[in-house]
């Protein structure tokens, strides 16, 4: 018998002080001020270990949020992803932790030349015998094109074309590179490996020349779990072509939206030869769970009270392109008409009568869409009415930490669990094992073409 689709989760995180949410790190029930320690961390595996979490995302960004008012200083005052420590950093201690906890990390391809990446992806997946996903980014600050030495930011364009070949590079070093007997390890000859069988790929392209050959020997996955996030016509080819998981964020009230997303990724899929069951797609949500809804109302209430404006109008500014610093955050959303805001723009006033929403509410609703607030059973059949409408999992963006996600745990993924939604242990192997039933790539993905 074919298994009941699951409900895949991911604990949303980033090695800050403020992520998503932002202006509550000031709470005392956080630990966000302790981020760089490792005990923090290794005690949030834990916890999301034992309520059976597929993963932990860890995002990241390469440079500053700079265009507030013209310049970082709100964001270096709200500690505003800033300061940010590099996330693949953490994964070790806290795989060592653990079993089964899969940990994806975002790196973008401008900061690191493929060579140098691959090596860092090998030696992940091999200290966590294989539960390693990367999340694949292009960057959008500014800052980060400015502070990698490119000049200011590449084109959106290009920093597409930037990442195909990327890949490219990435899939020869390690899917091709080495054959998959090549690694001998035979003590009576003294012969670790054939030379015969591990091969240079003499890439030559228009952003990356790389000899090779790749200096890790095949990790249990070679390739990790691919993450993608793009939503432009570009990113939605680029996931469709290379992605295995699709994080999206949508209105939670517009479950349509969600699945016209969902069904266009899939038809471009088709399209490069592959078929709808080699991605799987993840909303972002930011739970606020109580024992009542009454209960969960009042925290929510607390949390928005404590919700700094200013930080997160910095973060919207930031992500659009688009300084909102001397914009009234009381104005109503349809006197805008800046084209970079256009489509954010269009989706809240989509979302509320008119004259209803202003700036102040654009820059709440920006943190991760909005919160997914009610009792357990609430949340559970809200996440059960998305997994319907074809989303596969959740991205799930915390208010206090561990404490949003010890509320998930305790109230909602037990229901989930009763429901024959949510799995109740780990089945073996690999992260991609777990997730797709299979340690490695499928043949119909574009690195499969460069294996031997």
């Amino acid at each position: 018998m074919t298994e009941p689709r699951r409900i895949l989760l991911n604990a949303f995180s980033m090695n800050c002080v403020s992520h998503i949410q932002q202006g509550l790190w000031v709470r005392d029930d956080t630990r966000q001020l302790e981020y760089t320690s490792l005990d923090p961390w290794v005690d949030l595996a834990k916890i999301l270990e034992r309520a059976c979490f597929d993963a932990l995302f860890l995002a990241d960004v390469i440079g500053l949020y700079d265009a507030y008012h013209g310049g970082p200083e709100t964001s270096i005052r709200e500690g505003m992803q800033v300061p940010v420590n590099d996330p693949a950093l953490l994964i070790p201690a806290m795989a060592h932790a653990t079993e089964h906890l899969g940990f994806a990390f975002t790196s973008s391809v401008l900061q690191t030349h493929p060579f140098t990446f691959s090596r860092q992806l090998s030696t992940l997946d091999h200290l966590t015998r294989g539960r390693i996903a990367w999340n694949i980014v292009t960057s959008y600050l500014p800052n980060a094109g400015a502070s990698l030495g490119y000049g200011g930011l590449p084109s959106h364009a290009e920093r597409y074309e930037r990442a195909d070949e990327y890949l490219e590079v990435t899939y020869k070093l390690l899917e091709g590179s080495w054959e998959e007997d090549a690694v001998l390890r035979d003590t009576a000859r003294g012969i670790y490996a054939d030379p015969a069988k591990i091969h240079k790929i003499h890439h030559k392209g228009r952003f990356y020349e790389c000899e090779g050959p790749h200096l890790s020997e095949p990790s249990p996955q070679r390739t990790p779990l691919l993450f993608q996030a793009g939503s432009s016509e570009h990113g939605r080819d680029f996931a469709a072509k290379h992605a295995e998981c699709v994080f999206i964020v949508t209105n939670r009230r517009r479950l349509k939206s969600a699945a016209n997303i969902v069904e266009d990724i899939r038809r471009r899929a088709a399209r490069h030869g592959r078929a709808p069951e080699d991605l799987r797609f993840f909303q972002g949500l930011s739970p606020v769970v109580g024992g009542t809804e009454t209960e969960a109302r009042a925290k929510e209430a607390e949390f928005l009270e404590q919700l700094s404006t200013e930080a997160s109008l910095a973060h919207l500014s930031g992500s659009v392109g688009v300084d909102l610093g001397a914009i009234d955050p009381d104005r109503p959303l349809e006197t805008f008409d800046s084209e970079a805001m256009q489509g954010v723009v269009k989706g809240l006033i989509e979302s509320a009568p008119a004259g209803t929403r202003t700036f102040r509410d654009l820059a709440r609703a920006n943190m991760a869409g909005q919160f997914l607030t009610g009792s357990a059973e609430q949340v559970a059949d809200v996440l059960q009415s998305w997994h319907e409408a074809g989303v596969d999992g959740f991205n799930l963006v915390y208010a206090v930490t561990p404490g949003s996600f010890v509320d998930f745990a305790e109230g909602v993924v037990p229901i989930l669990q009763q429901r024959g939604l949510v799995q109740r242990g780990y089945r073996p192997g690999t992260l991609r094992d777990k997730v797709f039933g299979a340690p490695r790539l499928p043949a119909r993905h574009p690195a499969a073409g460069f294996r031997r």
